[in-house]
């Protein structure tokens, strides 16, 4: 099942991504992003890199990237936008979440 708007790249996160992806590896096929629950509100992302695909995964693939979502994480995912931004000496991967409630002041975790 492949659907863009579950989960958007921007240009600086696909590149980022396609970046990390060459360099760890040929087994490396794409990024697992699923969701769980800690931090102060709640929930929050987990990103690894993936070597094989499950049977429930959603795979969005943009051509360069292939993202697999846990299905679980699919309901409080769906129309984020992922970027990637540098500022000084921090660099990071940012979720920009419609579903998003709230989010603690550290921005580690949110609730929906």
């Amino acid at each position: 099942m492949s659907d863009m708007q579950i989960l958007t790249l921007t240009d600086k996160a696909e590149n980022r991504l396609k970046s990390l992806i060459a360099q760890n590896g040929t087994d490396v096929i794409g990024l697992r992003i699923g969701i769980t629950n800690t931090g102060c509100n709640g929930l929050s992302y987990t990103m690894d890199f993936a070597k094989e695909t499950k049977a429930d995964d959603i795979i969005v693939d943009t051509g360069d990237v292939k993202l697999l979502i846990d299905n679980d994480a699919v309901q409080y995912v769906s129309g984020t936008q992922m970027d990637w931004q540098e500022k000084g000496l921090e660099s990071k991967f940012t979720f920009e979440n419609p579903n998003e409630k709230g989010r603690c002041g550290c921005g580690s975790s949110f609730h929906v």
